[in-house]
């Protein structure tokens, strides 16, 4: 990014809050709990899939890959965050502010394609439950979890590249509490029209397809569930794709909204709100939502529990 003078650019300041001072107190507290529960939720999903023998499955070989992935992807944000309200400093330093860019952006993007692979995971289970550990390889798991990091990280690249290309003029004061795609090029001194297009046309290949591909799997699974004629073989069939689903209308639905305003003037209370809660919300919570709604998780955790009181 250029300066208009030719000054060495020293990085940006994060306004985030700042105007509210009463509300930064209150957010770095609950921020702070948010954190915590998400470290612990995340690696408890991580930890009980790795323990466990009953969950060396598909299924939570990609859910391990969601948890860490919600992990680092809050660790890239709110450890800033925090340091930001805690002090009257909001500063991030340039290299700082790409790598936050690059990362979460990268975590981002690699989250909406491993939801679509999950909703495939499902849909074989439910579709073809004979077959399940046929289609459902190994090694297919590895290629498609390694496909979704690395066409992820790849439109992160892309993304990063494009708006630290454009021109600042000596701008620095960032309208967010952390380096993101919108608020960014707000800060352009040029006509970004252009670029607007290039990176709502990339998101919304990152976005949109995985929906597609998502709606189209959950069209398959309530057919084929519509065709069981038990009330009981219904539920249990509902009951394996109930949590992903949720977690699928939290992210896509927060995060769909976000990208879609991009072109609208509304980054100020809203948008900073409306990514708290893809941010750091979303990633706390959903290690409850698949501890709740399953049975499998809720198993491998008495006896993780059983077996440190037995121990003792």
């Amino acid at each position: 990014m250029e300066q208009k003078n030719g000054s060495s650019f020293t990085g940006f300041i994060l306004l985030g809050f700042s105007d509210r001072p009463q509300l930064e107190l209150v957010l770095f507290v609950v921020l702070l709990i948010f954190y915590t529960f998400t470290l612990l939720g995340n690696s408890t999903i991580i930890a009980l899939s790795h323990v466990d023998p009953q969950l060396h499955t598909p299924m939570y070989f990609f859910l391990s890959n969601l948890s860490f992935l919600d992990l680092c992807y809050t660790t890239s944000i709110v450890p800033q965050f925090l340091v930001n309200l805690s002090g009257a400093d909001k500063s991030i330093s340039f290299g700082g502010c790409v790598v936050q860019l690059f990362i979460s952006l990268g975590l981002g993007s690699t989250e909406c394609i491993l939801l679509a692979v999950m909703a495939f995971d499902r849909c074989a289970a439910v579709c073809r439950p004979l077959h399940y550990t046929v289609i459902m390889h190994p090694r297919l798991c590895a290629l498609m979890a390694s496909a979704s990091w690395l066409v992820g990280f790849a439109n992160s690249l892309l993304q990063t590249v494009l708006i630290f290309l454009l021109p600042l003029c000596g701008r620095n004061k960032l309208d967010h509490f952390f380096c993101e795609v919108p608020p960014l090029l707000k800060l352009a001194c040029v006509d970004t029209t252009r670029n607007e297009s290039e990176i709502f046309f990339v998101s919304v290949i990152i976005l949109f397809i995985p929906v597609a591909l998502i709606i189209f799997s959950y069209d398959r699974i309530v057919r084929a569930i519509l065709r069981i004629k038990s009330a009981v073989g219904q539920r249990k069939a509902f009951g394996t794709c109930g949590s992903h689903l949720t977690v699928v209308s939290l992210f896509y639905g927060t995060a769909i909204y976000a990208y879609t305003q991009l072109r609208n003037n509304y980054y100020q209370d809203e948008g900073k709100f409306t990514s708290l809660f893809y941010t750091i919300v979303s990633p706390m919570i959903n290690p409850l939502i698949y501890t709740l709604r399953n049975k499998d998780v809720k198993e491998a955790m008495k006896k993780v529990l059983r077996k440190d009181s037995d121990s003792r």
